[in-house]
């Protein structure tokens, strides 16, 4: 797809956001072979604009990745497999990514399931992702911990802030579509 600026392209959404999440992988695999070098770990955010294409669960709880995470492990694998960038990042695909979301408890006792819900991102959830990226972010940049693409719904907390953020993608349509 070649993007020209003043023609739409709403015509093909899903398109559109595969070739960004492409673009974002393409430049943190760039990044990081520049960057790990010097000690540096390359964080990625992408925005979305529903949980649900991210991951979902179906009845039992079993989670299952929307077309969001498919086409990111898709995107993925093409550029680890390049040349000039094998072996740059060791850990398995399911390893480097990971959801920020809020979550309803539903149900009582052993019947309660979670349910990942689109949110302002006010509510703060005791979730491990959640603990890695707000609450320890030194540990997140430590090189051992696999985590460098990060998935949210909204906005991360007002004065949330990590200067090895490198790439932010927005996969959602603005106010303007």
């Amino acid at each position: 797809h070649t993007l020209v600026q003043g023609q739409p392209m709403g015509h093909d959404k899903d398109g559109l956001f595969r070739l960004q999440l492409h673009w974002l992988i393409l430049r943190h695999f760039e990044k990081k072979a520049r960057l790990a070098p010097l000690g540096i770990k390359c964080l990625s955010l992408v925005f979305i604009d529903k949980v649900a294409n991210y991951r979902s669960f179906d009845d039992e709880g079993n989670p299952s990745l929307g077309k969001f995470g498919v086409w990111f492990e898709e995107a993925f694998h093409k550029y680890a497999n390049q040349p000039q960038y094998r072996n740059l990042i060791p850990h398995a695909v399911q390893d480097v990514h990971d959801g920020y979301f809020s979550e309803d408890r539903r149900g009582k006792g052993t019947q309660a399931k979670t349910v990942w819900v689109d949110s302002t991102g006010a509510a703060a959830r005791d979730d491990s992702t959640y603990q890695l990226i707000m609450k320890h972010k030194e540990r997140l940049l430590d090189k051992d911990v696999p985590l460098q693409f990060i998935f949210s719904h909204s906005a991360l907390r007002e004065g949330w802030d990590n200067p090895n953020v490198f790439q932010i993608c927005a996969l959602r349509e603005n106010a303007m579509s």
